[in-house]
């Protein structure tokens, strides 16, 4: 299944990619499960999605937690939490 993702802020800066295509193998069927495989890929990527990091995800532009199921063409978006006042 083919997936965009989407980085931003801090998470864009850290990896050096903005959005990528991605084709996913069949056991990643969750954003969490997207998280996870885009940990294996190890080194910086390990570091910035790491369980214990504060990020955000969306899944086609609404908010989501790791048990969202992914569809084919669908968009994951990772970025740090937002604060304002």
């Amino acid at each position: 299944m083919k997936i965009e993702l989407r980085f931003f802020a801090s998470v864009r800066e850290a990896l050096g990619i903005a959005e990528e295509i991605i084709d996913l193998p069949p056991h990643v069927r969750t954003v969490g499960d997207v998280r996870a495989f885009l940990m294996g890929r190890g080194g910086i990527w390990f570091d910035v999605l790491a369980p214990e990091k504060a990020l955000r995800m969306a899944y086609d532009h609404n908010m989501t937690g790791p048990e969202t199921e992914l569809a084919e063409g669908g968009e994951v978006a990772f970025f740090p939490p937002v604060t304002g006042g």
